[in-house]
């Protein structure tokens, strides 16, 4: 393969682990934990566990796939090796929904927070300023930003350690308790609200299967990345629920606080005062500053996948600069893309999101079972639990999320989705040639 068109392998396990705790956003535990505490009754720990447990099934269909295919394509490739190119198409078109309205959502929250503080500065400046750094950063190369990515990851998990102890020493010191065994999963608790609040937090997930496009730049793929979607995934569980576990023990009942929707800012002022509410407010920035780096990085690296394939036009969207090895053009486009957030608000925005992630969860799971069925080798327990079992419990709670989506989000999805074939039929002559192959070996070097 001509190494001026191939990306180059910089990445270890820390700076894809850092990409993928970025994308996934830590802070997220704090943007949704007044909505999940009302919509599961105050029982958020529990509706992580719940969460976290269905979400590992899918982060395990993904290291089995990666190791299969280590290149930038993710979804895509999967779906057009396994299934069918055509599909695989329509798949990757489908996913990038999330890739692209994410940089969207962190422009918006970069605004909103940014305003508060400032609010003599014109909304915009703040969406046109984000976009615009995070894109110099991206094309300065992958690693740079990786590297970043670590510092403003372990910031946001030093103010979470910070958040956890305030709220320990509140617990202590007033008439709140922990919360016991028994409280986590109380014998009356409703089922339904719990069920519902896992997939609201679901979201808080969607980021550890973007490192599934960093394959290509990765040192050892084969082995880094699997490790790195389960260490990303288990990271953010852990964290997820440390900090909901505390939270949920000092404010049992959301109700007390003005804004359900911004309950954690209150937290931390109630906790901290305002020198632990303007550090929690600087690494609320910093997430939003992390995740918009991680994301462009994602998406940029499935366009050029699908671009190196002639799916995209492959002057443009497979273009490589020759010295910083970065996919200029599609960083570009995807920050004028992002621009939209100026006329777009998070409602919207999330439900892109939730589209995208949910149709490459989906993908990914049928790969793995269209897989097993395929497969001509020995069919032992353990194989048929890993490959069929597993990610038909994967594969059924995203049907269940599918369930969750509200009407807008469907017909949003399904708008782009129309849009997607009818590009398909003109760029392949109504399916008259189909898509190029990639060689996994020429990729290995």
């Amino acid at each position: 393969m001509d190494d001026t068109n191939q990306l180059q392998r910089r990445l270890k396990l820390k700076h894809v682990v850092a990409i993928g705790i970025a994308y996934m956003s830590p802070f997220a535990v704090f943007d949704t934990f007044g909505i999940a505490s009302d919509v599961s009754s105050g029982h958020v720990p529990a509706a992580y566990i719940i969460v976290f447990t269905a979400i590992l099934f899918t982060a395990l269909s993904y290291g089995k796939l990666v190791k299969k295919y280590p290149a930038a394509g993710s979804v895509y490739t999967y779906t057009k090796n396994i299934l069918n190119p055509y599909l695989g198409i329509i798949a990757g078109w489908i996913t990038f929904l999330a890739y692209l309205a994410l940089p969207m959502i962190n422009a918006l929250l970069a605004k909103i927070y940014l305003s508060a503080a400032l609010p003599e500065v014109p909304d915009w400046i703040w969406i046109v300023g984000l976009i615009l750094v995070i894109s110099i950063l991206n094309i300065f190369g992958v690693k740079l930003a990786a590297s970043l990515n670590m510092l403003l990851v372990a910031f946001q998990f030093i103010v979470g350690v910070i958040f956890i102890y305030l709220n320990v020493r509140s617990i202590i010191k007033g008439p709140e308790s922990f919360i016991s065994l028994s409280e986590l999963f109380p014998s009356g608790m409703g089922f339904s609200g719990l069920f519902a609040g896992a997939a609201l937090l679901a979201l808080s997930f969607i980021g550890f299967d973007a490192i599934t496009t960093l394959s290509e730049e990765t040192i050892e793929p084969k082995k880094t990345i699997p490790r790195a979607i389960i260490l990303v995934a288990s990271i953010g569980g852990i964290f997820f629920f440390m900090v909901t576990f505390f939270m949920q023990s000092l404010f049992p009942d959301v109700s007390v606080f003005n804004d359900i929707e911004g309950a954690s800012p209150e937290i931390a002022y109630t906790i901290g005062g305002n020198l632990f509410l303007s550090i929690f407010t600087a690494g609320a920035l910093f997430s939003v500053f992390a995740s918009g780096l991680a994301a462009q990085v994602s998406a940029s690296r499935l366009l050029y996948a699908m671009g190196r394939d002639n799916v995209l036009p492959k002057g443009f969207f497979g273009y490589l600069h020759p010295r910083l090895n970065t996919p200029v053009p599609n960083i570009l486009f995807i920050g004028l893309l992002a621009l939209s957030s100026l006329f777009l608000d998070l409602t919207m925005a999330t439900s892109l999101i939730n589209v995208g992630a949910f149709t490459a969860f989906s993908f990914v799971n049928i790969c793995v079972i269209a897989n097993y069925l395929k497969t001509k080798t020995k069919r032992t327990i353990g194989f048929t639990f890993g490959n069929l079992i597993f990610p038909l419990v994967g594969l059924g709670f995203i049907i269940y999320l599918w369930s969750s989506l509200d009407f807008m989000s469907i017909i949003a999805g399904l708008i782009w989705a129309l849009l997607g074939v009818v590009y398909l039929l003109i760029s392949t002559g109504f399916f008259s040639k189909e898509p190029p192959k990639i060689d996994f070996e020429e990729l290995e070097m």
